[in-house]
C-alpha cells in the first residue's frame, strides 16, 4: 500500500516480473504495518489471529509439501560427453560408497610367476610395468621437490586471493545490509508518521458507524410510529391517501 505521495507503508508481494512462473491471479499481497500494528500483543487478539491463520491454512490449496510446485522444473542433467561423470552421478544418487582406487597393486614391483620364469614375453611385460611404477615414483619425488620449493609461496598467494575475495564479499554484504536497514528505517518512518492519519480515519470511521446505527435505530422507531398512526387512522376510518393527495394539491396551488 502507498500514500498519495508514493510513500511505501506496507510490505507487498514480489511483482510478477520477478516471478515469471507465477500468474498474476495467484499473486498474494501481504497487508501488514508491523511498525504501528501493535494489536497482536493483546493475548485475546493474538489467539483470534492464530485461529484465523490456522483456518486459512486449512482452506488453502497450497500445502507445505508442494510449496515449490510453482517454480520451473529443474533441468535434467545429461553427461553424454562424460560417461565417467555420469557413472559417478548415478552412484551418488543411489547412495553407494565411492570406489577406492588401489594404487598399491598398480605400482608395486612384480615378477613373473614361477611357471613363466623362462618366458621372455612375461619378463618384458613385468619390466614394462615396473618401469611405469618407477617412473611414477620419480614423478612423485619431483612433485614433492617442487612443492617444497614453490608450495609455500603458492599457498601465500592463494590465501591472499581468498582474503581479497572475502573482503569483497564482506563489503557487498555490508552494503546490502545497509540498504536493508535504510529501507526498514524509511518504512518505519513513513508508517509512524502516517499512523496519526490512520488513527484519525479509524476513529472517524467508528464514529460514522455509530452514527449510522443511531440513524437506523431512529428510522426503525419512526417506521414503528408510522405503522401505529396508519393503524389508528384505519380504526377511525380515515383515508390517509386521499388526505395526502389533497395536501399535495394544496402545495401545488
Amino acid at each position: 500500500m502507498a500514500t498519495n505521495n508514493g510513500d511505501v507503508l506496507m510490505l507487498e508481494a514480489a511483482p510478477e516480473a520477478a516471478r515469471p512462473w507465477a500468474s498474476a491471479a495467484n499473486a498474494e499481497i501481504i497487508d501488514a504495518l508491523p511498525y504501528i500494528d501493535d494489536d497482536y500483543g493483546n493475548p485475546l487478539i493474538k489467539s483470534e489471529v492464530d485461529r484465523l491463520v490456522e483456518e486459512e491454512m486449512r482452506r488453502s490449496s497450497k500445502k507445505p509439501a508442494d510449496f515449490l510446485k510453482d517454480l520451473p522444473p529443474l533441468p535434467k542433467f545429461d553427461f553424454e560427453n562424460c560417461p565417467t561423470l555420469s557413472k559417478e552421478y548415478e552412484r551418488v544418487r543411489a547412495g553407494k560408497p565411492p570406489v577406492r582406487i588401489d594404487f598399491e597393486s598398480r605400482y608395486k614391483l612384480e615378477v613373473p610367476p614361477a611357471s613363466k620364469k623362462n618366458d621372455d614375453a612375461a619378463w618384458k611385460l613385468s619390466l614394462q610395468k615396473n618401469h611405469r611404477s618407477l617412473q611414477h615414483k620419480m614423478f612423485e619425488l619431483e612433485n614433492l621437490e617442487l612443492m617444497s620449493k614453490h608450495g609455500p609461496e603458492l599457498w601465500r598467494q592463494n590465501n591472499h586471493r581468498l582474503e581479497v575475495f572475502l573482503s569483497r564479499m564482506q563489503r557487498l554484504a555490508q552494503e546490502q545490509n545497509e540498504e536493508i536497514e535504510k529501507v526498514n528505517r524509511e518504512r518505519k518512518y513513513h508508517q509512524q508518521t502516517t499512523s496519526y492519519e490512520l488513527n484519525a480515519l479509524s476513529q472517524e470511521w467508528r464514529q460514522l458507524c455509530v452514527k449510522n446505527m443511531e440513524i437506523q435505530s431512529a428510522c426503525a422507531v419512526l417506521e414503528t410510529q408510522i405503522e401505529s398512526y396508519k393503524k389508528e387512522a384505519a380504526e377511525r376510518g380515515w383515508n390517509l391517501e386521499e388526505k395526502l393527495e389533497n395536501v399535495e394539491s394544496l402545495k401545488l396551488q
